[in-house]
């Protein structure tokens, strides 16, 4: 028989029965709890009930409360609506709004001539009190009368203008604010949107409470677009009348203020009798609002403001293209705290050099384009240090603004082909005088040939790059690696990426006509890395150095080492001297250089350098039509030797890095004959060397220097001068 249990029972089955006891009492606590709560919570509302019974309000008191219990009810809705209106609006506030303005920069050539502008027309350094009395009532009769009087949002002009727009059908007048025209230009696009009207009176009210009226003025003449790439009334007032906003007539401000409400209908050198009759309306508005009286205003109603007039002679526009991108990354990498936005920036372009290769290549597709099948071109001119002097970015900027010397990708064709025999000689394993097999070659199922189908044999390096042997460039490039000839490329300054095909060794990678300058400049700087560069340097308008490429430029090092400069420009001067590239040959100077033609002629190029300037050309067809079977060795180098020719007239000849002082040699026959050393009849005037360019600005900086610094008046104690008279004191 089994046993009882002891007393008590196992360990387990007390602990089971302790636990179930817990949780009985938790259970237990828990459903007390609750219904005490809810007993508690009901006690407590009936004592509120009885309480606010107390305040119950009989009779007409009883509307009134309940009219501002509702008011405070969608008010505090209202109030939470606007802040989410509003957060929208002031975040476009984030950043330094104050210093929101375009690049305005102005460009001179090397010696300090103004060339050209890009970016926007701006000056905000008139103070407000230096404009003329009538430009302000101008402004003001015509935008908002009661700028003074508002807080940012002119509540009657608004419901004024409602009335008029809804009598006419259509929008004949305005209702924002000056502040709200100025918050929209701050801030804001010129979309037709609620969201964007809402926006406008948020920041219209931001700006009050931040700014004084005179400070909101102020900003509105200095940064509304008035036409013609021109921001601000002084801008304006330069563009179109070639005066300052200090010094206009009350026509002339007429004209001006007329232009806030639609500038690219108004502009006078678009559209002058439009001009004049808007500010006749500006005139009417003037003695409407009380400014001014009819006699006042006679005057310029009989003599109405003429605009100076805006034809320009032909600007080097391709190059202040390149010249502004380069500013825009030169000030993208300034400091944060920088606030300028306008710019006088030297450039190193040569405008004698320009005008050549503008009239060179015009003239070449004019006379032989036809005949060739070649419809654009594009010229790089530069010094060995990367100073660009001239660049043609196609044969009409107003037909086409795309430049194609920064940005078309075209096959460089034998042009690629030295990149193929440095790197080779950088390897230690190859000489000009190495013997080399010009015979049959297949990589796979591709078996390149040379031009002329045939084979030259046992053949020396310099002979093989003279000849433009493909055969044997590509026997090269299997030899060494195509790696190693990319990446030297890119060395040496080849932007454009250089696929590795096995056709690389031809010039089968695309490249722009930068590129190819930028590359060959290498070889006439001696093996120095090369920066391609416009911009020289760069100042404020009150003459304050901001950037100098000497300064602040990449700093070069040797890409290539001199022994190897030393083997290849000779062979670079061969092919000039006695290969394809005979036609670039120039009288008294050494000429290095090599040609480039693509498969079916869709491509030709020269490129070429003496010791001082390198220059590439390109001639073809945007679309990629096949030439006549032009080469490069054909209407290109006969038109880099025009350019080049007349570049190097009236300065001193410095030798080529590896060439020494060889003597040029000497034309003969058509390569004589085709050496015109003249431009449109014109012989190139004498040009300052670089040295002598750069004391130059120099001087002209310290003379802008001194004239801003203080005069300092004499001392009785000076001594005067024996011939005039005046004083001494601070001559140092």
């Amino acid at each position: 028989m089994p046993q009882a249990a002891p007393e008590g029972g196992p360990a387990p089955s007390r602990f089971r029965r302790r636990l179930r006891n817990v949780l009985l009492a938790v259970d237990s606590w828990i459903d007390s709890s609750i219904y005490n709560g809810g007993v508690g919570l009901r006690s407590g509302w009936d004592s509120f009930v009885a309480f606010t019974e107390r305040f119950n309000v009989q009779g007409p008191g009883r509307w009134a409360i309940s009219l501002a219990s509702e008011g405070m009810t969608w008010g505090a809705v209202g109030a939470v609506l606007m802040l989410a209106l509003a957060v929208p609006a002031f975040r476009e506030t984030s950043d330094d709004w104050l210093k929101r303005a375009e690049l305005s920069v102005t460009f001179l050539d090397r010696y300090g001539n103004t060339i050209g502008e890009r970016g926007i027309r701006h000056n905000d350094t008139v103070p407000l009190e230096e404009f003329p009395d009538h430009l302000i009532k101008a402004v003001l009769a015509t935008e908002d009368r009661r700028f003074y009087e508002h807080f940012g949002i002119d509540i009657p002009g608004t419901f004024r203008a409602v009335l008029s727009n809804a009598r006419a059908g259509g929008v004949v007048q305005g209702g924002s604010s000056l502040t709200q025209q100025l918050a929209k230009n701050l801030f804001l696009s010129n979309e037709r949107t609620l969201e964007r009207k809402i926006k406008e009176a948020f920041l219209a009210l931001w700006l009050e409470f931040h700014l004084t009226k005179n400070q909101i003025l102020k900003l509105y003449l200095d940064r509304a677009y008035m036409g013609g790439g021109a921001f601000g009334v002084d801008a304006a007032s330069q563009y179109y009348f070639g005066k300052s906003a200090r010094d206009v007539n009350l026509a002339e401000a007429a004209m001006l203020a007329g232009l806030f409400k639609a500038p690219s209908r108004f502009a006078p050198h678009v559209n002058l009798p439009a001009a004049r009759g808007r500010a006749s309306v500006v005139l009417d508005n003037l003695v409407d609002a009380g400014f001014m009286t009819e006699g006042q205003v006679f005057g310029a109603r009989r003599n109405p403001a003429t605009p100076v007039d805006r034809k320009q002679d032909d600007l080097p526009e391709y190059y202040l293209d390149f010249a502004f991108d380069q500013v825009k990354r030169i000030v993208d990498k300034l400091p944060k705290d920088f606030a300028e936005r306008s710019f006088i920036v030297r450039t190193a372009l040569d405008p004698n050099i320009q005008k050549a290769a503008d009239t060179a290549i015009r003239d070449s597709l004019k006379q032989f384009g036809k005949d060739y099948g070649a419809s654009q071109s594009a010229m790089v001119v530069m010094e060995p240090n990367g100073a660009v002097r001239a660049m043609v970015g196609g044969r009409d900027y107003g037909e086409s603004q795309f430049n194609r010397a920064t940005d078309a990708l075209r096959q460089p064709g034998s042009s690629f082909k030295p990149y193929v025999y440095t790197a080779a000689l950088m390897t230690g394993k190859f000489k000009p005088q190495t013997i080399v097999v010009d015979g049959p070659i297949c990589i796979g199922n591709w078996c390149p040939q040379n031009y002329g189908r045939s084979y030259a044999g046992s053949i020396t390096l310099i002979n093989a790059l003279t000849r433009s042997l493909n055969t044997v460039a590509v026997k090269l490039a299997e030899a060494i690696g195509r790696g190693r000839i990319v990446d030297l490329a890119h060395a040496m300054g080849v932007k454009s990426e250089l696929k590795i095909t096995r056709a690389l060794p031809l010039g089968a990678a695309e490249v722009t006509v930068l590129d190819q300058a930028t590359g060959y400049a290498v070889f006439a700087s001696g093996g120095l890395s090369v920066d391609p560069h416009a911009v020289v340097e760069m100042r404020t308008p009150a003459g304050e150095p901001v950037w100098s490429f000497a300064q602040n430029g990449p700093k070069p090092h040797q890409v290539i080492p001199p022994e190897i400069i030393a083997m290849i420009n000779p062979m670079l001067n061969s092919v000039v001297e006695n290969g394809t590239g005979r036609r670039a040959m120039i009288p008294g100077t050494k000429v290095s250089g090599k040609t480039g033609t693509t498969n079916a002629y869709r491509d030709a190029w020269f490129v070429g350098f003496t010791g001082n300037y390198v220059g590439a050309i390109w001639f073809g067809n945007d679309d990629y039509a096949s030439t006549r079977k032009m080469t490069g060795g054909s209407l290109p180098a006969m038109t880099w030797q025009k350019v080049m020719a007349f570049a190097h007239q009236g300065i001193e000849i410095k030798p080529t890095p590896g060439l020494g002082n060889q003597p040029a040699p000497v034309l003969d026959g058509a390569v004589a004959q085709a050496s015109p050393l003249q431009i449109d009849g014109v012989q190139r005037p004498v040009t300052l060397s670089p040295a002598a360019a750069e004391r130059l600005m120099a001087l002209s900086a310290r003379l802008r220097e001194a004239a801003a610094q203080p005069v300092r008046r004499p001392t009785a104690a000076a001594d005067p001068s024996p011939v005039t008279g005046v004083a001494l004191t601070g001559a140092n």
